[in-house]
């Protein structure tokens, strides 16, 4: 059998056969022999057994082992990747697991493909054929799920971390930030945590699911982390989940229940975890950090404050695709009057809210931007947890001049000092006096029964529903087919132009028009470069600006000289210009499409043309002998037919000290990244004015504009295909010389809302939720 077990530490050294030298983890190199080599460490982490696709589905499994050695704890690279394959990956999956030590011998030594994500050994071992062999010294008995063995992991005390290593740690957390959608596929979660030691170390968790995320729902509370690696940053310890980690969080509220907060069905937890955590609960107890009171109840609430809010969900509505309303209560009064946001009735999810309107108990709460998701997956009768909330006062849209404003509340995007919303268990001791003050209101669903349904018509039935004699013969000539369809989830009520004119926003709903004109007529005008940071709007150069800076930019060039780089050259057409192509010498034999080319001295012409066979190309000067951007007016990458432009306004343009290492593939965010240019994104923007036999109203298309047109705005920017079909559709739309009749109806999802404009609130309309019928 390839994978044997021992008794004891000596059985293992004993097996090891007289022709084979024991050898540290940390002196391996690529060119070392194996042939009269072995290992020997602790496994750390143990993987699933899976097909490897380049090996005709062989089975294979990888683990990661560490050096034990006293003498090589300060060392780097004690740690490493090993690959078996074959019958050694189902018999290792069987016999081995974490913490047991083990011996290798009969190994390759291969390159690690994922050295650069993980910061383990350089190499990895592999372990196939009829001469490797394994040898286990087993750790003690196995533990699934809650366990009441004597402790197994080993925590390290957060003022006695060091840096590149992989720790079990606990804490009280300080500071964090519900999940967040990162630049990648992941969700990332940031905390700060601190022990006895009053250290305070931030922490990082990159995961694709939610679930895996830890339950963090206040400052106080306890986590655990396993696995978690070690690094310095700005010059203050951090930790970043790696391969295999798990985190368990615990309420912080001392003399509660140490229950264990998790998505794993398999974790240890035993009679030292619970110690642990009832130290930290004590410790953290007398701390001057720790807030007793943990949220503000809506009878506390004035205008401008900055809160965080528990309460029960009672109906929501989305309205409309960057704005979700939340209508919550907490059981107590407000001391001003609640903003009541109009709803059509059909659009709301959840119990009618019209007994706690009256006794100013409901608060409407609009929820933007980045946490819609979790707003969209909210059911009625949840509790709920709003961090960084902010109340204002507003004027409600029949408020009478001499009335005072109303307050309403507003859960901005982005995540400045941990601003989110997550949903509580049901079980959650913060939920005590809520339910508390729930409870004195249980008669208030029943109360004056028979005026509800009155009451909920009048409330919830937008002013720009009522029909004035003017519109009663609405459908009279709209009967046609549309060109669009829309694919919005709300079942919004068909209004008029002139209904909507007279709507009070926010509000989303559902017209029939014609487009009796846009602009820009000029259809490559309608791509536009935008910024999400400074949201600044521009045009997209044209060819004439891009190629003076180019010009402007090759005079007098004297090729530079980086250390970094590996650099040719060549003679142009033009006397006295050389064109020069740079390469970070960590890229040099990777293939072309995963290098960065920076090249200096072309013109637009040129470098148009070497983008057709290299992917990605950095436009440079030279000043003062050394690299920097060009002027980003002009793209500062170009890559095949596209080109990527950068902010003035937002880039750093840390290009004096570039990074190139760590990223497994170059596309134009990681390299703006690289270069510190804020990359700005393409959009396509076009206004309508559109026509009924009511009104007629200007909307932008704007947000939607992809989705319209089936087109991707980047792509349309290097291809004359994609505009061609821009141009086709709106042909169609508004075909030339014809009249308004001959023009198709189009079914729109449209917003309403409202922006500032000189302190003044102007109404505005986005197409939303529409697409163009294909063939």
């Amino acid at each position: 059998m390839p994978v044997q077990k021992v008794n004891d530490s000596s059985d293992l050294d004993a097996k090891v056969p007289s022709h084979l030298q024991r050898t540290s983890i940390t002196s391996l190199t690529i060119t070392s022999e194996p042939s009269h080599r072995c290992v020997k460490a602790k496994v750390v982490h143990k993987g699933p057994v899976i097909s490897c696709a380049q090996k005709d589905g062989v089975e294979m499994l990888r683990a990661e082992i560490r050096e034990e050695d006293p003498l090589q704890r300060a060392a780097e690279h004690t740690s490493i990747n090993v690959i078996f394959f074959g019958t050694l990956a189902k018999d290792f999956s069987q016999s081995a697991r974490q913490g047991d030590v083990v011996l290798l011998a009969d190994f390759a030594i291969k390159k690690s493909p994922s050295f650069l994500r993980d910061k383990l050994h350089p190499c990895q071992l592999e372990m196939d054929g009829d001469n490797a062999c394994v040898y286990v010294w087993p750790s003690v008995a196995p533990s699934y799920g809650p366990s009441t063995s004597e402790a197994k992991y080993t925590y390290v005390p957060l003022n006695m971390l060091k840096p590149k290593t992989v720790v079990n740690v606990y804490g009280v957390v300080t500071f964090f930030k519900q999940p967040f959608p990162s630049k990648g596929s992941d969700y990332c979660s940031t905390l700060k945590i601190t022990d006895q030691s009053d250290v305070k170390v931030g922490c990082n968790i990159f995961s694709k699911k939610l679930e895996d995320h830890p339950v963090i729902i206040r400052v106080g509370d306890i986590i655990r982390l396993h696995r978690f690696k070690t690094d310095v940053f700005r010059d203050s310890m951090s930790l970043l989940n790696t391969y295999g980690w798990s985190t368990v969080s615990f309420d912080g509220t001392v003399d509660s229940p140490v229950v264990p907060r998790t998505s794993s069905k398999s974790f240890h937890f035993e009679e030292s975890d619970k110690r642990i955590v009832q130290e930290l609960r004590q410790w953290a107890a007398n701390q001057s950090w720790i807030s007793n009171e943990l949220t503000v109840s809506l009878s506390s609430v004035q205008p401008g404050m900055y809160f965080d809010l528990t309460c029960q969900l009672l109906a929501k509505a989305v309205m409309d695709s960057r704005c979700i309303l939340l209508k919550v209560w907490d059981g107590t009064k407000c001391q001003h009057p609640l903003l009541n946001v109009a709803v059509a009735s059909d659009a709301l999810e959840g119990e009618s809210t019209v007994p706690k309107d009256r006794m100013n108990l409901t608060a409407n709460i609009l929820v933007y931007d980045n946490h819609l998701e979790v707003a969209r997956d909210l059911k009625p009768g949840t509790f709920l947890r709003f961090y960084n909330l902010h109340s204002l006062l507003q004027r409600a849209p029949d408020q009478l001049p001499d009335q005072p404003n109303h307050l309403s509340f507003h859960l901005h995007g982005g995540t400045s000092y941990g601003r989110g919303l997550r949903s509580l268990p049901a079980e959650s001791p913060d939920l005590q006096s809520l339910k508390s003050a729930l409870e004195k209101h249980v008669d208030l669903d029943e109360y004056d029964e028979v005026n509800d349904g009155t009451l909920l018509e009048i409330w919830y039935t937008p002013p720009e529903a009522v029909v004035l004699p003017n519109d009663e013969e609405t459908d009279a000539g709209d009967t046609g087919p549309s060109y669009t369809v829309r694919t919005c989830e709300h079942n919004s009520q068909r209004l008029t132009l002139a209904q909507v004119k007279r709507s009070t926003p926010p509000l989303s709903c559902h017209i029939r028009a014609h487009v009796k004109k846009y602009k820009p007529q000029q259809l490559y005008q309608c791509l536009k470069l935008f910024c999400s940071n400074c949201k600044t709007l521009t045009d997209v150069p044209d060819d004439s600006a891009v190629a003076k800076v180019f010009r402007e930019s090759a005079k007098d060039n004297q090729p530079c000289d980086e250390q970094w780089a590996a650099t040719s050259s060549a003679s142009s057409r033009e006397p006295g210009r050389t064109i020069s192509m740079h390469i970070s010498r960590d890229m040099v034999g990777e293939s072309t499409h995963m290098q960065l080319i920076f090249v200096e001295g072309t013109t637009l012409d040129e470098i148009c043309v070497l983008s057709r066979d290299y992917k990605n190309l950095v436009p440079v000067r030279s000043v003062n002998g050394r690299m920097t951007l060009m002027d980003l007016t002009a793209p500062f990458l170009f890559s095949g037919d596209k080109r990527y432009y950068g902010c003035k306004r937002c880039s750093l343009n840390t290009f004096q000290s570039p990074v190139f290492t760590g990223v497994e593939t170059w596309d134009e965010q990681a390299i703006a990244e690289a270069l510190g240019v804020q990359l700005m994104q393409y959009r396509l923007l076009i206004q309508f004015e559109l026509e009924d036999q009511t009104d007629t109203l200007e909307a932008l298309l704007w947000e939607n504009a992809e989705k319209f047109f089936h087109v991707s705005a980047v792509d349309a920017s290097g291809s004359q295909d994609l505009q061609d079909k821009i141009q086709t559709i709106m042909d169609t739309i508004q075909p030339p010389d014809s009249s308004l009749e001959e023009r198709p109806w189009l079914d729109l999802c449209l917003s309403v809302y409202a922006v500032k404009d000189n302190d003044r609130n102007q109404v505005c309309y986005q197409i939303d939720n529409t697409e163009i019928k294909e063939e």
